[in-house]
């Protein structure tokens, strides 16, 4: 399952060429050709997730202050990519770079593959001087303190188009980001650390703003939901799920549905209202709603939603930041908590799961309908969604606050089959192994300051997250196989900070 990008968000980035006017006017018409022939091709290849938009050839200061104060200026431009085909002198290129406000691919590479060995001239060597021109580019950006990624490859070969697929979907949820509106309906679960946070330093960094809500706003959403429109939603329900037999038409349990759609029809129509395309909740604030919205979250999540349970905006940020990212990449992405351990040796496990909101979209088969016991929160009984999530590679994500500065946590991990049924377990779960290894893929995740909830995902890679990390200048900590424990906690040790009162 893979998510959609709403309307009103398309986003694309430019292609910005360097050269000169040293070489003709000639010379400058072929890199314009080739500039444009460079987009149609990145563009042609089907494996990039946002168009590439040649702009006009960049030969002065004054020109290239335009394009980037047109780039900041363009709702639609996530980022732009520089090349620089000939020589390009890199003093012309510090007005505009000093601007630019919108994250910045440096692509190396050059027109043609291969040299013309027996042909190659003077003329050739004028037009094509990438390998030097790009270095003058580099220097400066190096020089101006730019954060900015790096691809080095020819424009026509998969692995080049993988890592700027990489970065553009970066980018892209950054750009999502930046208008990004969190709907927090509760606060904080009482006395919780980890998910709570600086909201203004996420805002500086990220765009995104988190307001706060009472459930009181939501209930009276809920209220209107006509029975015409729960009616057609729990025949959805019988659609898309596997129904406990409690829950069907001519079930005992069936009110206790038509609740859980009256309240996602509730929490739909108050998010559009307020323009939110991420929420919190919490199980300590439900005045006003006859259960916990743990059905809605779930398909709201399966909808691109982001989703943070008991007040964990920064994780509800984060996983619609994973959705767009994810868009259009078979394999799903999901809020997700660390909730208890296998510990055979050689066997180890994580079971992860939470109370009810874990998205469908990482289902391996048909999600079965259910309605059971919470023992929390104090209402009835609510309605989820129970599941496995499949084997396969796959990454946790956390994004701490650890005063003063945030850190964007990411835990390669094998997902594996449950050992075995789990029959009494009326939850969504996924069964992992962290890498390097379970000891030492956990300590570093503790180590590093890691939250128990985190966005949870088959289709992010660590490549996507490492770039969203450096265009918002946030710290990153990679666990993967290569992870070196001891070597970690020593870069860590300098970024410890003391109680401060």
């Amino acid at each position: 399952m893979s998510t959609s990008i709403p309307r009103g968000k398309a986003a694309e980035t430019w292609l910005l060429t360097g050269s000169q006017h040293l070489y003709g006017e000639a010379t400058l018409r072929s890199v314009a050709e080739n500039s444009r022939t460079v987009a149609a091709g990145l563009n042609g290849s089907g494996r990039l997730a946002l168009p590439v938009v040649a702009k006009p050839v960049l030969t002065s200061a004054e020109a290239i202050e335009q394009i980037i104060a047109e780039a900041n200026a363009a709702p639609q431009c996530a980022g732009v990519i520089a090349w620089m085909h000939t020589f390009s002198p890199a003093k012309m290129w510090i007005g505009g770079l000093r601007a630019l406000r919108r994250p910045l691919l440096h692509l190396h590479t050059q027109m043609q593959r291969d040299l013309p060995w027996a042909s190659i001239d003077m003329d050739y060597m004028n037009l094509h001087q990438s390998a030097h021109g790009d270095r003058e580019f580099g220097y400066i950006c190096t020089r101006l303190g730019l954060r900015r990624k790096v691809v080095v490859g020819h424009w026509q070969a998969e692995a080049t188009h993988a890592r700027l697929d990489a970065w553009q979907r970066a980018a892209r949820a950054l750009h999502d980001q930046r208008t990004l509106l969190v709907a927090r309906l509760g606060d904080n679960m009482r006395r919780v650390a980890v998910t709570d946070g600086d909201k203004v330093a996420a805002e500086c960094a990220f765009g995104y703003r988190v307001d706060g809500w009472g459930l009181g706003d939501l209930a009276r959403h809920v209220a209107a939901a006509s029975d015409q429109d729960v009616d057609a939603l729990c025949a959805r329900y019988g659609e898309e799920y596997t129904l406990a037999p409690e829950l069907r038409a001519d079930g005992r349990r069936h009110q206790t549905l038509r609740d859980a759609a009256r309240i996602e029809l509730g929490l739909r129509a108050f998010l559009a209202q307020v323009g939110a395309e991420a929420f919190t909740d919490t199980f300590e604030n439900l005045h006003g709603l006859p259960q916990l919205p743990g059905l809605a979250g779930q398909r709201l999540m399966a909808d691109g939603f982001g989703f943070g349970a008991e007040g964990d905006w920064k994780t509800a940020a984060l996983v619609r930041a994973l959705k767009v990212m994810a868009a259009g990449l078979p394999g799903g992405t999901s809020f997700m908590e660390d909730y208890t351990y296998h510990l055979e040796p050689g066997c180890e496990r994580v079971l992860g799961a939470h109370m009810l909101e874990v998205c469908p979209s990482i289902a391996a088969g048909r999600p079965s309908c259910e309605v059971h016991p919470l023992g929390i929160g104090g209402r009835d009984d609510p309605v989820r969604l129970v599941f496995d999530a499949p084997p396969g590679p796959a990454l946790n994500a956390s994004l701490v606050d650890l005063g003063g500065r945030l850190r964007l946590i990411v835990n390669e991990v094998d997902a594996v089959a449950p050992d075995a049924p789990l029959p009494r377990l009326p939850v969504a779960r996924a069964v992992w192994v962290p890498r390097p290894s379970f000891e030492a893929g956990i300590a570093a995740w503790i180590y590093a300051g890691g939250a128990h909830h985190t966005a949870y995902s088959y289709a992010v890679t660590a490549e996507m997250l490492r770039d969203f990390a450096e265009m918002t200048g946030i710290e990153c900590c990679v666990i993967d196989g290569a992870t070196d424990l001891e070597r970690l906690r020593r870069e860590l040790a300098p970024r410890f900070g003391g109680v401060t009162t």
